[in-house]
């Protein structure tokens, strides 16, 4: 197993490789290099746009896939989950598809048939959907 080095904040969240911070259980996404110097000058770079960010240099090892093995007691709670965002060319402003109900349980659609005439009474509009 090889070496590598990542970094942590106060808060116990790891610097990931789309620079923001994530919880350490996908060691995909987490920030990883080989040279220590390298990590400290990642380091020095977030400080300073950020100078309430207190982070530390933490070296670990390689797990056969080559992703990082972080122990348990620096691991965080885990990140909610965010939803992602719709593909492109899908309806933003479409309603979730409703659990369609069976054959038995649905209700029968009305029909609207739109007449000239009116039946009940002689004063309503010329034209006036019915419901048959």
């Amino acid at each position: 197993m090889t070496q590598t080095f990542i970094l942590q904040n106060q808060d116990k969240l790891f610097f990931g490789k789309n620079k923001e911070w994530v919880d350490g259980y996908d060691a995909n996404s987490v920030f990883k290099t080989p040279h220590k110097d390298e990590a400290v000058n990642q380091m020095f770079e977030i400080t300073s746009k950020d100078y309430k960010q207190r982070v530390k240099v933490i070296p670990c090892d390689l797990d056969d896939k080559g992703l990082p093995m972080i122990e348990a007691d620096i691991m965080p709670a885990p990140l909610p989950k965010i939803p992602k965002p719709p593909k492109a060319g899908t309806d933003l402003f479409a309603e979730p598809a409703a659990e369609q109900l069976d054959n038995d349980e649905a209700e029968p659609e009305e029909e609207l048939i739109f007449t000239t005439e009116s039946d009940e009474d002689e004063n309503s509009p010329a034209t006036q959907a019915k419901l048959i």
